[in-house]
C-alpha cells in the first residue's frame, strides 16, 4: 500500500453525523432508484437476502478512506455472508473530479494488493458526470447516489449473474434511455425523496 502514503488529505472532519440515517437514505436510494428504476437487475436479491454491507468512512482524509476500502476488500475476503459492500463517505470528495481521483486510487490499490479479478469498483457520486455529458443529462443519475460511495463488488458474482442475464450488454443503453425518457427532474425528485424518507 506503499503508493496512497503520499495522498495529501485534510484534517479528519469534526461533522457529526447519524450513520443510521446515512444508511437509511442509501437504502432508500438502491430502493427506489437502482431497484425502483432497473439500473442493476441484480440488486433486489441482495436487498431480499441482507447481503449487502453498509460501511461508513466519515473523514475526509483520503488516505484513510483508502485504508477503509483496503479494510474492506479484506473482509469481504473472510466473510462470505456478504456479497457486496458500499463504503459510504459522507465528508469525502464532495467534488467530482476529487472523487474520481479516489475511484483511480481504489484501483490502483486492488491491483497492488493482487485484488484485480477478485474485487471490482463501481462508482455513484452526488455530482457523478459521464464525460461528454452535461448537466442536463438525466443519464447520469444512473449512477448519482445520496452520497459518495466506493461500491465493492465481487468479480465471480458478477460473472455468475451475467451468465444468466439475457444480453447483459444491453443494460446501459437501457438505463440511459429510461433515464431520457423520465427526464431530469424526475431522476432529481427520487434522490431527494430518497433523502427525506
Amino acid at each position: 500500500m506503499n503508493f496512497i502514503r503520499n495522498v495529501q488529505g485534510s484534517e479528519p472532519s469534526t461533522k457529526t453525523m447519524n450513520n443510521d440515517l446515512i444508511i437509511q437514505q442509501t437504502k432508500n436510494w438502491i430502493n427506489s432508484v437502482v431497484i425502483g428504476c432497473n439500473f442493476c437487475p441484480f440488486a433486489a436479491k441482495e436487498m431480499r437476502q441482507n447481503t449487502i454491507r453498509y460501511s461508513i468512512e466519515a473523514s475526509d482524509d483520503l488516505l484513510l478512506c483508502l485504508e477503509t476500502f483496503l479494510k474492506e476488500c479484506k473482509l469481504l475476503d473472510n466473510d462470505s455472508t456478504i456479497e457486496t459492500t458500499l463504503l459510504i463517505l459522507p465528508n469525502a470528495t464532495p467534488a467530482f473530479d476529487d472523487y474520481l481521483q479516489l475511484v483511480d486510487l481504489a484501483e490502483k490499490l486492488i491491483t497492488e494488493q493482487d485484488y484485480e479479478g477478485v474485487y471490482q469498483v463501481a462508482s455513484f457520486h452526488p455530482q457523478y458526470l459521464f464525460a461528454g455529458s452535461t448537466e442536463k443529462d438525466a443519464s447520469n443519475y444512473t449512477n448519482r447516489s445520496i452520497y459518495p460511495m466506493l461500491h465493492l463488488l465481487r468479480e465471480e458474482s458478477i460473472e455468475r449473474a451475467l451468465e444468466k442475464y439475457p444480453d447483459p450488454a444491453q443494460i446501459p443503453e437501457r438505463n440511459i434511455k429510461f433515464t431520457q425518457e423520465m427526464g431530469l427532474e424526475y431522476m432529481k425528485s427520487l434522490l431527494v425523496k430518497a433523502r427525506e424518507m
